[in-house]
């Protein structure tokens, strides 16, 4: 998509890119360790295209990833929040990396689709009931001119751990998925587009988790005591086939 007037997947209405430049509640691009963890990650860029670079691979390995525990309040769906536990999930990354991309003036949105076939161990599917994972995020970059979606989620120690391949990213073509494992087989696939939005929309997220897992699981955010999930990809390199 080329720069210009863009619309909204939250409100279907026409804007310009001012939105994906703004802080916002969750995006909270103006905290001051957002500006200062991004300015670290994209020292030394020369472009707009070194600069996303930079970024994606900061906050995808900087930030460990953990889908355990996670605090379910508005305050807990932020960037800065993911920045300071230096861990959170597809969400918060997804935020973080946009977050960071605003600091440095690249226009940034974050997007959600509906998944089967998730990195996920035996305790989390547990907990969750099921195996789709509704609201994967990932996150849009506009890169001279064009939006190119990147899923930073997945740091590079946890893929070892799966036996998957960390998604790669170069600016120019979508990294959404781990389509296939090491040994080639077939794994995540997106079944149901949720549009990108300028803003975490927290409560739609909350809503439609309520409809989709337990009471009990939403609530804990998915706490499992004494739950590793890096130690269990580990063990497990479970898959969901």
């Amino acid at each position: 998509m080329a720069q210009g007037n863009v619309t909204t997947a939250s409100t279907g209405q026409s804007s310009d890119l001012d939105a994906y430049l703004a802080p916002g509640e969750f995006i909270d691009s103006d905290a001051p360790e957002i500006t200062e963890y991004a300015q670290w990650a994209a020292a030394g860029a020369s472009s707009d295209l070194d600069r996303a670079l930079k970024l994606y691979y900061a906050v995808r390995d900087d930030i460990r990833y953990d889908p355990y525990g996670f605090d379910t309040t508005r305050k807990g769906f932020r960037a800065s929040q993911c920045l300071a536990l230096k861990r959170g999930f597809c969400i918060t990354k997804a935020a973080l990396l946009a977050a960071c991309a605003r600091a440095v003036g690249l226009p940034a949105r974050v997007g959600y689709g509906d998944v089967r076939n998730h990195l996920a161990t035996k305790k989390l599917l547990e907990i969750m009931g099921t195996d789709l994972f509704v609201f994967h995020g990932y996150t849009q970059l506009l890169i001279d001119g064009d939006w190119v979606k990147a899923t930073p989620a997945f740091n590079k120690a946890l893929c070892d751990r799966f036996g998957v391949k960390p998604l790669e990213f170069d600016g120019k073509t979508d990294s959404l998925f781990h389509e296939f494992d090491v040994d080639g087989r077939k794994h995540m696939e997106y079944v149901n587009e949720r549009g990108e939005f300028a803003d975490v929309p927290f409560d739609t997220i909350m809503n439609v988790w309520s409809d989709t897992y337990s009471a009990s699981g939403v609530e804990s955010g998915f706490a499992v005591p004494g739950a590793d999930f890096h130690a269990e990809a580990a063990a497990e390199r479970a898959w969901v086939s």
